[in-house]
Order: C-alpha cells, then sequence, then structure tokens
C-alpha cells in the first residue's frame, strides 16, 4: 500500500489527545486504509446482514411456537417451527466464521501495510533525523503502537456493520411486534450514547499517555541492554540504578494502564445493569397495562419481544463499547500517522540521472552547509531525546555554516586527505557525497553530474563508506559480507576476505563465514571488525571511497594490519580520508585542512610542511590541534 500524503512541518508533533475538529479527517483517513480491500468489506458487509436478518427471525419463530404450535396442538408446525430456530443457528455461526475469517485478514493486511509503509517511510529519512531520534522510540512506534491496533483494524469494521445492521433490523422487527413496548425501550438509548464518548475521549488521553510511556521504555530497554549499554552499566557499576529506573518507568506504565482499563467502568457497568433490568420493566409494564384494563399483549408476543430486546442490548452495548474503542484506538492512529507525514527531505529527481559506468571525479563546488533550525534545535519527543549537535562534527555551531565556501575537485582514482580540529566539519564534508546530507548552497559532483540529480541505485553502487564505528548485524560472517552484494559467490566473498587480511583469521574460526559475530560485532575485536569492513566494502567495488577515521580507535599494530587492508581497497579507487593520524595521509594526492568549517591550507604532505603553517603545527602535536602520531 503507497502513501502519498505529505505535511509541510518538518517535526513530528503530538495532538493533544481530545475531541477536535481533525478527528473526522483522521477517520476518513483510517477508513482510506481498508480501500484496496472494498470488495472482501462487502462481502463481508453481506454476510453480516444476512447473519442479522436470519437471526431476527427466531424470535417469530418462538412467537408461533408459544402462540399458535402448542395451544392448537399442531405437531407439524411445531417440527418446523424448531427446525428453523436450529437452521437459524447453523446459518448465523457459519457466516460468524467466514465474516471473521475474512475480517482478520483484511485486518491483519492493513496492519502490514501500515508497518511496511512506516519503515519504509523511516528507511528514506535523511541521517539528521536519527541522529535526534531514540531508536527505541522508533521500534515502539512500528511494534507497540501498530500491534495496539490489532483488535481495531481485525474486528471493528466488521463489527460496526454487524453491530449496526443488527440494532436496525431488531428495532424495525420491535416495532412490528409491539411499537409501545418500544419505545420504552429505546428512551435511554441516547444517554448512554452520550456516556460512551465521555468514556472515548478520557480512554483516548490515557492511550496516549500510555504509548508514550511505552515507547521510553522500549528506548530504555534498546539502550541498557545492548551490548554496549551493558557494557557501560557494568562497568560504571550503574546497573541497580538502571534497574531502579526501569522500575520507576514500569511503575508509571502499571498505573496508566489501570487507569486506562478503569476509565469509564463505573459507567459503562451502570449501562450494563439498566440493559440488564429493562426486560423485567418489560413483564412490569405488559402486567401493569392488563392489571389497568389496558391493551394486552400475548404471551408468545411478550417473550418474543424480550428475546428481540435481549438481542438489542448485546449490538448496542457493542456499538458502544466500539465507539469507545475507536476513540482509544485514535491516539495509537495519530502517532503512526505523524511518521507517515514526516517530510523525505532527500529525494530522487522526477527523472533522475543514472549513470551506468562511474570513472569517480568528485568536485565541491562553492559548497556550503548549514542544519536546519529543526535539527539545532529540536527534541523529538518529551522523554529527552537528543539532537544530533554534539554526534557529528560542526553541530555545537548552532546557526553559523558547518561548512563554508569549499571548493575541491579530486580526479578519478586520485585521493584526497581532510584534517583538522574535532567539530571542524570533516564528517560532514564526507557525506554529502552520497547524499546523506544535502548541501545547503553549491553543489556536490560525481562524474560532473550533480549528486542531487542522481539516482539513488548509481550512487550506492559508486560510493562506499568505510566508518570508525563499524556497524555489523547479528548474523553469519558470510550474510554480514553478502549485506553488500546479496548475489556474490562464496569465491568472491573469499577474494575480499583475503585483500582485507581477514580470510586466515575466518578460516580459522570453528564455523568458518557461518560463525554467528554477535550483536554489533562484539565476538570480534575491533581491528577484526573493521577488516570485516572493508571486506564489505571491497566485495562492492565502488569506483569512490570514503574513510571516515576508520583506523584512529585502534592500537599501532592493529592499524597496521587494517591499513593494509585500506591499501588494497583504496588501489585505482577515488578516496576521500578523514583522519587525524599522519599515517593514513601522508601520501594522499592532495590534503586540505578545514577549520570551523573553511579551508585554511591545501597541498601536498611535503608542501604543507614546507609551508610551517596550521598542517606543520599538527604534525608537531600543536596543543592548538589534536596531534596527529
Amino acid at each position: 500500500m503507497r502513501y502519498d500524503e505529505h505535511t509541510t512541518d518538518s517535526r513530528v508533533t503530538h495532538t493533544p489527545a481530545s475531541d477536535t475538529p481533525e478527528e473526522p479527517h483522521e477517520l476518513r483517513r483510517i477508513l482510506r486504509l481498508f480501500r484496496p480491500y472494498r470488495g472482501r468489506l462487502a462481502f463481508v458487509g453481506l454476510l453480516v446482514c444476512a447473519a442479522s436478518l436470519v437471526s431476527v427471525a427466531t424470535p417469530f419463530l418462538l412467537k408461533e411456537i408459544l402462540d399458535t404450535a402448542i395451544p392448537e396442538g399442531r405437531t407439524g408446525l411445531l417440527s418446523l417451527l424448531a427446525l428453523g430456530m436450529i437452521l437459524s443457528a447453523v446459518v448465523t455461526s457459519v457466516f460468524g466464521v467466514l465474516q471473521t475469517l475474512i475480517s482478520t485478514t483484511v485486518g491483519q493486511q492493513v496492519m502490514h501495510d501500515l508497518r511496511t509503509a512506516v519503515y519504509g517511510r523511516l528507511q528514506h529519512m535523511s541521517l539528521a533525523f536519527f541522529t535526534r531520534t531514540r531508536t527505541g522510540e522508533v521500534q515502539s512506534r512500528i511494534a507497540n503502537d501498530i500491534g495496539g491496533m490489532q483488535a481495531t483494524v481485525t474486528s471493528t469494521a466488521t463489527s460496526l456493520v454487524s453491530n449496526l445492521t443488527s440494532v436496525i433490523a431488531t428495532v424495525v422487527a420491535m416495532l412490528a411486534l409491539d411499537w409501545r413496548l418500544t419505545v420504552v425501550s429505546l428512551l435511554l438509548l441516547p444517554v448512554f450514547a452520550w456516556i460512551s464518548r465521555r468514556v472515548g475521549r478520557e480512554r483516548k488521553k490515557i492511550a496516549t499517555e500510555r504509548q508514550k510511556q511505552m515507547a521510553a521504555m522500549a528506548a530504555t530497554v534498546t539502550e541498557s541492554l545492548s551490548v554496549s549499554g551493558i557494557l557501560l552499566g557494568r562497568t560504571m557499576g550503574r546497573a541497580d540504578s538502571l534497574t531502579r529506573s526501569f522500575g520507576e518507568e514500569s511503575e508509571r506504565l502499571v498505573d496508566l494502564e489501570v487507569r486506562s482499563n478503569m476509565a469509564g467502568r463505573w459507567r459503562m457497568a451502570v449501562i450494563t445493569i439498566v440493559m440488564a433490568a429493562m426486560p423485567a420493566v418489560i413483564y412490569w409494564s405488559a402486567g401493569l397495562a392488563f392489571q389497568l384494563g389496558g391493551p394486552t399483549v400475548s404471551i408468545g408476543t411478550l417473550v418474543a419481544f424480550v428475546s428481540l430486546q435481549q438481542g438489542l442490548f448485546r449490538p448496542t452495548v457493542s456499538l458502544l463499547s466500539t465507539g469507545v474503542q475507536i476513540q482509544t484506538s485514535l491516539a495509537l492512529f495519530q502517532r503512526i500517522f505523524e511518521y507517515l507525514d514526516l517530510p523525505i527531505d532527500i529525494t530522487e529527481r522526477d527523472e533522475p540521472v543514472r549513470l551506468e559506468t562511474v570513472k569517480g571525479e568528485v568536485r565541491f563546488e562553492n559548497v556550503t552547509f548549514r542544519y536546519d533550525e529543526h535539527d539545532e534545535h529540536d527534541e523529538h519527543d518529551e522523554h529527552g531525546e537528543h539532537d544530533e549537535h554534539g554526534e557529528y562534527e560542526g553541530h555545537d555551531k548552532r546557526g553559523a555554516p558547518v561548512l563554508d565556501g569549499i571548493d575541491l575537485t579530486v580526479p578519478a582514482g586520485g585521493s584526497l586527505a581532510v584534517v583538522g580540529p574535532t567539530g571542524s566539519g570533516k564528517s560532514t564534508l564526507s557525506y554529502l557525497v552520497p547524499r546523506l546530507y544535502d548541501v545547503s548552497g553549491g553543489r556536490v559532483t560525481l562524474d560532473g553530474v550533480d549528486v542531487r540529480d542522481l539516482d539513488f541505485d548509481t550512487l550506492a553502487r559508486a560510493v562506499g563508506v568505510v566508518s570508525q564505528e563499524t556497524y555489523l548485524f547479528h548474523a553469519s560472517v558470510a550474510d554480514n559480507l553478502r549485506f553488500a552484494k546479496p548475489d556474490a559467490t562464496d569465491e568472491e566473498m573469499r577474494t575480499a576476505a583475503r585483500a582485507a587480511q581477514i580470510h586466515d583469521h575466518i578460516a580459522a574460526l570453528p564455523d568458518g563465514y557461518d560463525t554467528v559475530v554477535g550483536e554489533r560485532g562484539h565476538r570480534f575485536s575491533g581491528g577484526e571488525k573493521q577488516r570485516l569492513a572493508i571486506a564489505r566494502t571491497i566485495l562492492r567495488d565502488p569506483p569512490v571511497l570514503i574513510l571516515d577515521e576508520a583506523t584512529s580507535a585502534l592500537d599501532t599494530r592493529t592499524e597496521h594490519a587494517v591499513q593494509q587492508a585500506i591499501d588494497a581497497l583504496s588501489a585505482n579507487r577515488t578516496t576521500l580520508t578523514i583522519a587525524h593520524r599522519l599515517s593514513t595521509v601522508r601520501d594522499a594526492d592532495q590534503i586540505v585542512v578545514l577549520d570551523s568549517g573553511r579551508m585554511t591550507e591545501r597541498g601536498t604532505h611535503t608542501e604543507l610542511l614546507a609551508r610551517g603553517g596550521q598542517y606543520a603545527a599538527l604534525v608537531r602535536g600543536d596543543a592548538q590541534l589534536e596531534p596527529v602520531t
């Protein structure tokens, strides 16, 4: 299912949980989710109507049994009427099973559409969104919020049609039997409807708070129970503190769950009591009318009417409960629609350029970059989610350009090294090439084509990134390598591993390439993970390579092994190296020094040393810049 709805708001906002004018729009939007399945839903509607009509016939058969067949001793008629009541029950049950099967299938498909739509939307969000959003919050939207809607999307549509049809058919049948008793039975229904609406609003408000709290718990679990989180908690002696903190959050969720389940419970109980008492009121009214000489009602009519009335109360209470459930579910739908409405700020052109062969020339033409205002100041929700400032270089310079007036050309097959102090914009510069961010001014080109004009597949094939923080999936070594090239043969995979200086280590493992790397690759050392990442990139074989401080966290011996793998990877490729260590930049064709987003020096290693400027100071370990060793 495709979603083509957009909004101009760049932030996720939380709609107040109240009866707002937006509710009709949200209800229409929810109904549109079922549009692709309207044929099957129409068939369900026919089944529901048929079942409702068949079930309404039973009280009339009962009336004939009591008023005609038994008093007159008509055994044949009695048998036919009794058989009719049995057939009515059978047909109603069969229709009920069929409508449950179809409606559940449709509901699950709608949930699948929502999950994949949200996941697909998030896959196209810029890097800035994820640097300011906690992972647990994203997971909670997909798992808890959509999961919480299961009852609504799988049964609500059928329940509404079924109960509404039953109510209408039953009221018509009651009027046909006795209009006076019908009026008595329906007097309190408007009051009941008003009470259920009030209860729905109250539960919707609580549901919004509950989902936020569940998201906060999910974020806490994701962060603190990851391998890195456990290591940090244990080494800092915070295990007990984290447990207490989680317990407090869980306690708040307990309170919200209790409030959610008890909201309006007494009022709904009063409705149930009143409806259960109505048969007694009908019997009392009929008896009183007979005593006072009013119009008499036959025993069969009275029993049939009470049977219809009981049949009316069940769908009526269900309708009221469904109304409450829909209002409660609106809080969940709002949270899902917030993600579906997130603007995608990095998109393909309508007719993007596709390059079948990429040579690898990269140019930065008067490039300026600054983070949007909402990226700088927005916090994603009230649970303390951080923005990206402090996560990436240059983010602390709010309001000022992170990069300003960058003019650079890296010839195909050439190498560029970018050095400078932390916060100078080095990583941001490299992220503009694969369009993890888009420039604010100027342009970045690949083989003379603006990267914003290229299709995403071309960029993905052309640019490979090896960063300091290697990410490996909790899967086998082979699966992690083939993530770069799913159709890679075993021999291609081994060749890439040999080039990355990691094949011998993998082959020595008991399970070889089938070895599971563990959460975030923690079964491997830093250098081994880095070489696995390099092997993965070699397998991808991109003509442009970005090395973002790929060896800065390694010891000298491990760095030497990884550097050999990098040298193999860099051969005959256009290479952009972001580094602090001199050993990784001295042989670059050109070196650029960045400071506060501006280029302050450019040249070869020899030229810059002779100039005696910032680069030379960096080499000498000047305290004003981070030392290069």
